[in-house]
């Protein structure tokens, strides 16, 4: 297999160069007439921050959405537009930033989510759910794995978490060139794939892809449903790996009430 080629997307979706443009457009508009606390630190790094979007009330617990990009590439303020769906329900939404490779590697990034996790609780009562999108995505699913280490009080508050396109076994990323930067070895690529993560906590997990993503995601969330006995599998049709998210901007969308409220 041609592993560089397998975990490529932009190659096989058209006016795939438009879309970062796009999401920055969108992100900004909403942003400018949010309700929000923006830039709050959960460490000392300059990464280390994340946005607070509020609904208009008290708010009915809090949605944190963790973006993606290879661990390499990408923060919270190109992401702010998915915040609306889940904000219209009057759910508070945290979006975290957090260290990239090849400053850090994938172990320390996982505890960077961790930690923003942990701070973003703070900040709102009642239930959380966890949406993260393609490294995001591994990255909401390696929350539940034990040697993460959420407190008892986060973990009881879980009522769901869904990787949207993610990524669930990293040992196949080992043989891209990409991996320069993340310096991954088997045992880190091991220790950092949630689908061989034993004993996950017992919160429901729904494994949401697109259709029309490339098989080796398709794979990937079908590996995280086949290990994890409370993970549903959800291939949405059409979709590809950059329009998957979209739903999260819409209240009424299929993505964002299975978000909200499980399929």
């Amino acid at each position: 297999m041609d592993y560089d080629d397998a975990y490529a997307n932009a190659p096989y979706i058209p006016g795939a160069d438009d879309y970062p443009g796009k999401w920055q457009d969108r992100a900004a508009a909403f942003r400018a007439n949010a309700r929000a606390r923006p830039d709050l630190a959960y460490g000392p790094h300059p990464r280390q921050k994340f946005d607070l979007f509020l609904p208009e009330g008290a708010a009915q617990g809090l949605v944190v959405f963790v973006h993606g990009g290879y661990w390499l590439k990408f923060d919270r303020r190109m992401w702010s537009h998915l915040a609306a769906g889940p904000l219209a329900w009057g759910w508070a939404v945290a979006m975290p930033s957090y260290r990239l490779a090849p400053e850090v590697h994938i172990a320390e990034i996982t505890q960077d989510v961790h930690k923003a996790v942990a701070a973003a609780a703070a900040e709102v009562a009642g239930p959380i759910v966890m949406a993260g999108h393609s490294a995001g995505g591994h990255l909401v699913a390696r929350m539940l794995c034990p040697d993460v280490g959420l407190t008892a009080e986060v973990a009881d508050r879980l009522e769901r978490v869904m990787p949207i396109s993610g990524l669930s076994d990293l040992r196949p990323l080992i043989h891209t060139a990409m991996n320069g930067d993340l310096r991954m070895d088997l045992s880190e690529a091991r220790a950092e794939s949630p689908a061989l993560c034993a004993n996950p906590l017992p919160v429901p997990v729904i494994a949401w892809v697109g259709g029309a993503e490339r098989p080796v995601f398709l794979d990937q969330s079908r590996w995280l449903s086949d290990a994890w006995p409370q993970t549903e599998l959800h291939v949405e049709a059409g979709r590809h790996h950059f329009d998957v998210i979209e739903g999260l901007e819409t209240p009424d969308s299929h993505l964002t009430r299975a978000l909200l409220d499980g399929i």
